[in-house]
């Protein structure tokens, strides 16, 4: 793969040279403290998550935007978010300083007191719907009643399957929910176990491909975006490194873009399927092409599912949990200050 150096990643390596003369400090307006690590940076190291879900994370990954933005001076430690619940675990218990959930499973978090805000939005996905296998009498949300759905609490496939059973006229009280995690409900799907799937991509398109898998209700406003999240001590406490990370991801979005078929081919390296999933995926179903700063848009979509969350037993403060998350969820400036500088 060719690696090529942007403005965005020389705005990164200079960032190494203010941070070196001690003025990390004014990176996006922000102190970026002492925390504790050595050399030119605020940290010595750095937890962030990849995921297949996340083309941008393995453009960063692959390229070492990171590493070679940072320097010897910070460890970067990279680990695998197997869905948008085992983001939001890593980010709650400290082994991730940065990951990646689909924007209601953020607000979902945050509403539960997990102290993360959204620092970048790395796509508007159409990654989730409702899967059926080859042979399937269901053709609808209405047909799920009184069936065994597999979903992944906490993620947009279970917040999808909610809000499509609601078009329906049924809560998610009347269907046999399989609380598994994405992998294993197409297992379960395909072992019989269950009867329909809400599924979530890349593994969602293999399932069609490899196992006849019919996506029997698709609907995009149900999808919401791709946020990138940090916790609060890492945004308050490491604001220069923070700025690094969200500027490595404007240089992904810039390559994945022009490279469109480089991109898929890292997923179907990373997700271990067939190219032609994965080109289906990055071309037809990720939107890479949307503003990584979060703003407006992205409040828009969350106040739409608020009641939703609000309703579903999920958030122990309830709406008003929920609205004063909804309020606190948006940390724009680093995300502001990349995209200017590109």
């Amino acid at each position: 793969m060719t690696h090529r150096i942007s403005r965005r990643t020389a705005t990164a390596l200079g960032l190494t040279a203010v941070a070196g003369m001690g003025l990390s400090a004014c990176v996006a307006g922000e102190g970026s403290g002492t925390g504790g690590g050595d050399g030119e940076w605020s940290t010595g190291t750095l937890s962030i998550d990849w995921a297949t879900y996340n083309p941008l994370s393995l453009v960063v990954r692959d390229q070492e935007l990171l590493e070679k933005a940072l320097g010897e001076s910070v460890t970067v430690t990279w680990v695998q978010s197997a869905g948008s619940n085992k983001a939001n675990e890593f980010l709650r218990s400290g082994s991730a300083d940065v990951a990646s959930t689909a924007g209601s499973a953020a607000l979902l978090a945050r509403a539960n007191n997990s102290p993360i805000k959204v620092i970048g939005i790395y796509s508007q996905p159409e990654w989730s719907a409702l899967v059926v296998g080859p042979d399937s009498d269901i053709a609808d949300p209405a047909d799920l009643a009184g069936r065994a759905v597999a979903a992944t609490p906490g993620t947009d496939p279970y917040f999808f399957l909610v809000q499509a059973l609601g078009e329906a006229g049924l809560t998610i009280d009347d269907v046999e929910l399989q609380p598994l995690q994405h992998a294993d409900g197409r297992s379960a799907l395909e072992g019989g176990s269950v009867e329909a799937w809400s599924g979530l991509d890349p593994i969602m398109g293999a399932a069609e491909v490899e196992s006849d898998a019919q996506l029997v209700y698709r609907n995009v406003e149900f999808n919401t975006y791709g946020f990138l999240n940090a916790t609060e001590d890492f945004i308050d406490n490491h604001a220069d490194v923070a700025q690094v990370v969200v500027d490595a991801y404007e240089e992904a979005r810039a390559w994945a873009l022009e490279n469109l078929d480089a991109t898929a081919q890292l997923l179907a390296d990373a997700a271990g399927i067939e190219l032609e999933v994965a080109t289906t995926v990055i071309q037809e179903r990720s939107n890479l092409d949307v503003s990584g700063v979060p703003g407006d848009d992205q409040l828009a979509v969350l106040e739409a599912i608020s009641p939703m969350l609000a309703d579903s037993g999920d958030v122990q403060g309830g709406a008003d949990a929920v609205e004063k998350a909804r309020g606190e969820i948006i940390h724009a400036n680093f995300a502001t200050s990349a995209v200017e500088q590109s």
